[in-house]
């Protein structure tokens, strides 16, 4: 991105399980978003800080705990209920979602905000728009991050990886609705977008929609049969 655009955009590696986090915002404004805030609370907002930019609010791509924090395969992950100690914001997060969101980490329902596919959160002359992309989860969204001067930056979330998706083996996942959002959704983005996953599953972290439509063989089926077979459904 242009040094003078306004947008403010950081990507950190997270965890154990490879989690990439983010800090989205205005450099106008000095106001920023966290996307899916787990593993270091602390890291995230001591980033925020390092660049003179106050957190407004947390963005949430789906409710797995390696993403908003909770217990997991033996392990205590921090996260939304960390920050809601720390550093009370409104959490964003698709309606499908919320309830399973409260169950999981413990936030309360005043935390809150629910929001509908199509939705946006403007911060300066940012605009991110939240683009629910079931699949993964009934409830996951996707973040694409637009300014007038730059490309479009799409935070996928467990939706689209490089070179991959989410998986639909668990509770909720559901292949067909993963095929839509892929396919009616991510895919009719323009070439220039810039991709930016949950996870970094692959050498680099990140890409443009253009080289995954090219390479990634989950966006390059054109037949939900054939998507289905990569998925060994």
């Amino acid at each position: 991105m242009s040094p003078s655009s306004d947008l403010y955009f950081h990507q950190m590696p997270a965890g154990e399980m490879a989690n990439l986090v983010y800090l989205v915002g205005s450099r106008a404004t000095r106001e920023c978003v966290l996307v899916d805030p787990a593993w270091n609370v602390g890291g995230l907002l001591d980033q925020a800080a390092a660049d003179d930019m106050n957190v407004v609010g947390a963005l949430v791509t789906h409710y797995h705990q390696d993403h908003v924090g909770g217990s997991i395969f033996g392990m205590e992950i921090e996260g939304l209920a960390e920050l809601m100690a720390r550093q009370p914001v409104p959490v964003h997060v698709n309606k499908q979602e919320a309830d399973g969101l409260r169950q999981v980490t413990g936030v309360s329902e005043s935390d809150l905000v629910r929001h509908e596919g199509g939705d946006t959160i403007e911060l300066g002359s940012v605009t991110i728009r939240l683009l629910h992309t079931p699949g993964h989860t009934p409830g996951s969204q996707c973040f694409l991050v637009e300014t007038p001067d730059a490309p479009g930056s799409l935070v996928s979330g467990d939706t689209l990886f490089l070179g991959s998706c989410g998986r639909v083996d668990l509770p909720g996942g559901d292949p067909t609705a993963l095929y839509d959002s892929l396919h009616n959704q991510l895919a009719k983005l323009p070439d220039e977008t810039l991709l930016y996953p949950g996870h970094l599953y692959s050498t680099e972290p990140s890409s443009t929609m253009a080289e995954q439509k090219r390479s990634n063989p989950y966006l390059r089926v054109t037949r939900l049969e054939d998507f289905l077979g990569f998925l060994g459904q």
